[in-house]
């Protein structure tokens, strides 16, 4: 038996409580291809007796579950490549500037899902940034699926993975081939570090950033979860430093804390000093 209309409103519902996440009507078929395994792991026939069992049982490990089976993990290497310009011939030479005299820098990758957005920008760090070899420099992603945070911290992908945005020089320079998969190579695994982290919830312990990749996720947050986020970004930034937010993205519907800036021809953002 399909699903009701209550049933995907619910579903809807508990998702977007646990994860911010908002989930549009007419994306419901999606529930259905998401969910299933982990219907047959709660020991239901269906969609519908899952949801049985989340209403009756209100069992929290499947709460959490079900959120992150619907939390979106698309992404891939060097996923869209004016940012990456703008990182390269813009933002991380200002960075290496404006720390160069204490040889620090962080960067976040929020919403990092497996990992490809960190392990891009510790590639480009090292391909063409060497003075960073002797800094002491770190990148963090964070997400809300333990799932994918392992998957990064794993630092291993499939063929299909690595020929999604990376260029044959970079795979064959910066990873290392076992079979059908390949290994982030040493020198740029150990830049990353992944860690469980809900946007929409109080963030674990972080250092101040002074880059903060928020690409491709506050499209589907409520406006007042975005402004919510924002503000916790906001304070978990160094006073001079970067923002890059996904495309179709932007910060001024939901906050007057940071400012827009364009180079590269791509937009990125500053905070506004208080």
């Amino acid at each position: 038996m399909a699903c009701s209309d209550s049933d995907y409103a619910y579903l809807r519902e508990l998702v977007l409580s646990q994860s911010a996440n908002l989930i549009d009507p007419s994306r419901n078929a999606l529930f259905e291809t998401r969910l299933t395994p982990i219907a047959r792991i709660a020991g239901a026939a269906s969609l519908e007796g899952l949801v049985n069992i989340l209403r009756v049982d209100r069992p929290a490990h499947l709460h959490r579950a079900v959120a992150e089976a619907m939390t979106i993990n698309e992404t891939s290497f060097f996923r869209d490549v004016k940012p990456f310009e703008a990182l390269r011939l813009t933002i991380l030479p200002k960075l290496i500037e404006q720390n160069q005299s204490i040889r620090k820098l962080r960067i976040w990758s929020a919403a990092s899902s497996t990992g490809q957005e960190a392990y891009s920008v510790a590639i480009l760090l090292s391909e063409y940034f060497p003075e960073l070899a002797r800094w002491d420099v770190k990148i963090i992603g964070t997400d809300i699926s333990r799932n994918v945070v392992d998957y990064a911290n794993r630092a291993r992908y499939r063929r299909m993975e690595v020929n999604r945005g990376l260029r044959a020089r970079f795979l064959m320079k910066y990873f290392e081939r076992d079979g059908e998969e390949w290994d982030v190579c040493e020198k740029v695994r150990k830049l990353c570090d992944f860690r469980v982290a809900n946007l929409c919830a109080p963030l674990p312990p972080l250092p101040e950033f002074d880059l903060v990749m928020l690409r491709n996720v506050l499209l589907y947050f409520p406006q007042q979860d975005r402004t919510c986020v924002f503000s916790d970004v906001y304070r978990q930034m160094q006073s001079q430093g970067y923002l890059v937010l996904g495309n179709a993205e932007q910060a001024e519907d939901s906050t007057n804390l940071f400012e827009a800036q364009f180079a590269n021809e791509c937009y990125f953002y500053r905070p506004v000093k208080g």
